[in-house]
C-alpha cells in the first residue's frame, strides 16, 4: 500500500496521516494502513536500518542478534464485521503486525480474535482505542496482553514475503528472492517498513490501472507513495518519469532504495517528503522541507501537472484532500483512487463526481478503485 500527506489528518482519525510505522512520536499512514494481509508479519518496530540482504529463496539471510527482541502479544476480541477493518486499523496506529483466525469463534457469537504483536513499551490501550475510533466503533473491544518471547523479525519477515503474479507478465518480486520469469516486467522490492508489496487487492487493483493507461510518456504522480512501488511500475510500463509524495521519511527512504533496486535514476523518477502540515510544497513555487531520514533539507521546486495520478491511501484523506489530489491531475488526466472498501464506494462517487467525468470502478476481494478523467472546465485546472 502508499496519503493525504498533510497533518489535519491526525485530527479526524486520531492521527492519521502516512507514516509506515507508528510511534508515539509520530501519527500512523494512510500508505500503511492498508497492509491487508490474513497473516501479516513486518519487520522489527524501529528497524529501518536493518536492511535485507539479496540471498537464495531457499536460504534467508541470517538475522544478527540485535534485531531478535521481546514483544507484546495480544489477543483482540470483535465483531467478524469489522475484523478486517480493525486489524487495518491497528497497524496504523502501532502493531507491528495482526492476523485473524477464521475459524475461531467465542460461545457462539459473531466474534472472531484478532491476534496482534506491539513492541513492547508502546500503549497498546492507546493503539487499540484509537484504532477502534478511526473505524466508529462504539466500544473499545476486550483484549488481553501478555509478553513474547524473542523473536527473529527479519528472518520471518523474508520468509513472510513471496513473489506476487499481478496480471500475467508482471511480478513483483522481494530483493531476496529469484524472479519466477525473468522475461517479465519484475518490480525488485525490500518491502523494510513502508506499505506496498504487491499483496494487497488495492495495490493490484492500481497497478492493474496503471498497466493498462500507461502507453508512454506519461508523467506520473504517486499521491502516498510507500515502498514506491506504483511510481517503479509506471517507469516501467513506458512513463516519462514518475513522482512519488509522503510525509514519512521511512516511506521516502524505502522507496528510494527500491527505485535503485530496479535501476532506475533520479532523471526518471523522484520522491519527495513533504510536510505533514495542512498544504503541499508541490503547490507552493519553493517550499522547504527538511527529510527526516538524512538530516537534510530538501528543495522541491513547482512542477508540471500530470497526466495520471494515483492515490491509494484512506477514505477519509480521500475526501477532505479531493481538491488537492485533483488540482495536480491535467485537465483530461486520468485520476485512480484505492484503499477503500467496496461498501464505501459511494462516499467516493459522490465526492469525486463534481472533478471527474467516466467514472469506473473495479473490484477485488470486497476492496475497490475508483478512476475517472478530469473534467477540462474546473475552476484552477
Amino acid at each position: 500500500m502508499s496519503g493525504g500527506l498533510l497533518k489535519q489528518l491526525a485530527y479526524t482519525l486520531s492521527s492519521r496521516c502516512f507514516t509506515t510505522f507508528s510511534r508515539p512520536s509520530t501519527h500512523p499512514s494512510p500508505s500503511r494502513f492498508f497492509r491487508n494481509r490474513k497473516l501479516r508479519e513486518l519487520s522489527q518496530p524501529n528497524s529501518l536500518a536493518a536492511k535485507f540482504s539479496t540471498s537464495s529463496p531457499e536460504t534467508p539471510t541470517p538475522s544478527a542478534e540485535p534485531f531478535a527482541s521481546p514483544f507484546l502479544s495480544v489477543q483482540i476480541r470483535c465483531q467478524k464485521h469489522f475484523a478486517d477493518m480493525l486489524s487495518e486499523a491497528l497497524l496504523c496506529f502501532g502493531a507491528s503486525s495482526t492476523s485473524i483466525e477464521e475459524e475461531d469463534n467465542y460461545d457462539g457469537k459473531d466474534e472472531i480474535c484478532i491476534d496482534s504483536i506491539f513492541p513492547v513499551g508502546e500503549d497498546v490501550n492507546t493503539c487499540i482505542s484509537r484504532a477502534s475510533d478511526s473505524i466508529s466503533l462504539k466500544e473499545i473491544p476486550s483484549y488481553e496482553v501478555r509478553m513474547g518471547e524473542q523473536f527473529d523479525w527479519i528472518k520471518k519477515t523474508q520468509e513472510s514475503f513471496h513473489p506476487v503474479e499481478v496480471t500475467e507478465g508482471l511480478w513483483i518480486v522481494p530483493e531476496w528472492r529469484i524472479p519466477p520469469d525473468a522475461q517479465a516486467t519484475n518490480i525488485i522490492l525490500n518491502p523494510g517498513l513502508a506499505f506496498g508489496t504487491g499483496e494487497h487487492p488495492t495495490t493490484k487493483l492500481c497497478l492493474l490501472l496503471l498497466h493498462g493507461l500507461i502507453k508512454g510518456r506519461e508523467l506520473f504522480l504517486d499521491y502516498g507513495t510507500g515502498s514506491g512501488i506504483l511510481a517503479i511500475a509506471a517507469v516501467k510500463f513506458g512513463a516519462a518519469s514518475s513522482v512519488g509524495i509522503d510525509i514519512d521519511p521511512q516511506a521516502i527512504t524505502s522507496a528510494r532504495q527500491n527505485s535503485a533496486l530496479n535501476n532506475i535514476g533520479p532523471e526518471k523518477m523522484q520522491f519527495h517528503l513533504v510536510p505533514s502540515q495542512n498544504r503541499s510544497p508541490l503547490i507552493d513555487p519553493c517550499g522547504v522541507v527538511e527529510d527526516q531520514s538524512s538530516s537534510r533539507v530538501e528543495a522541491i521546486s513547482e512542477i508540471d501537472k500530470y497526466d495520471v495520478v494515483i492515490a491509494n491511501i484512506l477514505l477519509n484523506p480521500l475526501l477532505d484532500l479531493a481538491d488537492h489530489i485533483v488540482s495536480y491531475a491535467k485537465p483530461g488526466a486520468v485520476i485512480g483512487l484505492s484503499g477503500i472498501l467496496s461498501e464505501q464506494l459511494p462516499y467516493i462517487i459522490e465526492r469525486y463526481s463534481q472533478f471527474l467525468e467516466g467514472i469506473s470502478i473495479t473490484e477485488m476481494e470486497n476492496w475497490a478503485c475508483v478512476h475517472g478523467t478530469k473534467k477540462q472546465n474546473l475552476a484552477g485546472s
